[in-house]
């Protein structure tokens, strides 16, 4: 009988345990659920709001194709059939930044990437953390802005001018550069360019390398102690690119560089100055 009861005792305590255990994994899953559902909420006002200043940046700023008066063609060693001579003829573009600048103090460019939705007011401040966190009226938002590499100094002698932004997946911010490592882009030749402006120059920069990488600072160089240095980086950088552009790059060259994340990783593109206008 004694051990009857006491195999009773040990029943219902096994049973209060299951029940305990099943209460507090619901507990957790609900939580886990409310955690999530708070996660996207926040994701998608961030992302709202990152939208509308976006449009808003759109309508601040006056961007407008210039004539070629007074422009440097950046002598190159293409070959006649090359695409350079095609890009040559692009228009640069030129940009008010009055207003802009009266929204933002730290705006200092603009950037506009074939085949992406790429086309916004970039800024730069003494550091390369503040606008990963904050927006375009520096309010704070995970979303943050694309801005410039704090070490350039944006005065047009720049050997490797760096932009950064998140490659957000509702496609704002860098979240169209992915579109680099597909077929559909690779495929369309017009996309192979990228025209920045600044209140000092605007300049047309020619794609001729894009890739996947790891997390690695080694493409993020943007001082060099002598031309060799310089010219063993851009190799080492075409050498890295996905696809073959058939593009010639020197040590005499300026490049642009634009990086963003791409979950755990990182999409590159460079490309070579060809083309610019000093105001």
């Amino acid at each position: 009988m004694v051990e009857y009861i006491v195999n009773m005792k040990i029943r219902r305590t096994k049973a209060r345990v299951k029940l305990a255990a099943s209460c507090i994994i619901a507990l957790v899953c609900v939580v886990g659920i409310g955690v999530s559902l708070y996660k996207i909420i926040e994701w998608r006002l961030e992302g709202d709001s990152t939208k509308a200043q976006s449009a808003e940046a759109e309508s601040l700023a006056t961007v407008q194709e210039k004539d070629d008066d007074d422009v440097e063609i950046i002598e190159n060693n293409e070959k006649e059939d090359s695409l350079y001579w095609k890009y040559l003829k692009t228009k640069l573009i030129d940009v008010d930044f009055t207003e802009l600048k009266q929204k933002n103090s730290d705006t200092v460019g603009w950037i506009q990437v074939g085949g992406t939705n790429i086309n916004y007011p970039f800024v730069q401040v003494s550091n390369n953390d503040y606008y990963l966190k904050h927006s375009f009226d520096k309010s704070y938002n995970s979303a943050g802005w694309v801005f410039a590499d704090f070490r350039n100094r944006l005065d047009g002698q720049d050997k490797n001018l760096i932009i950064y932004a998140h490659g957000r997946y509702d496609g704002t911010m860098f979240g169209t550069l992915k579109n680099i490592l597909t077929n559909g882009w690779l495929n369309d030749s017009n996309n192979f360019i990228v025209r920045t402006a600044s209140e000092k120059e605007s300049a047309l920069w020619q794609v001729f390398s894009t890739y996947r990488t790891p997390v690695t600072s080694d493409y993020i160089q943007t001082d060099f102690a002598t031309t060799d240095e310089f010219g063993d980086f851009t190799q080492m950088i075409k050498n890295r690119s996905a696809h073959n552009f058939n593009t010639s790059v020197t040590s005499a060259d300026k490049i642009l560089t634009l990086s963003t994340c791409y979950n755990d990783d990182r999409v590159v593109m460079h490309a070579k100055l060809i083309k610019r206008s000093v105001k």
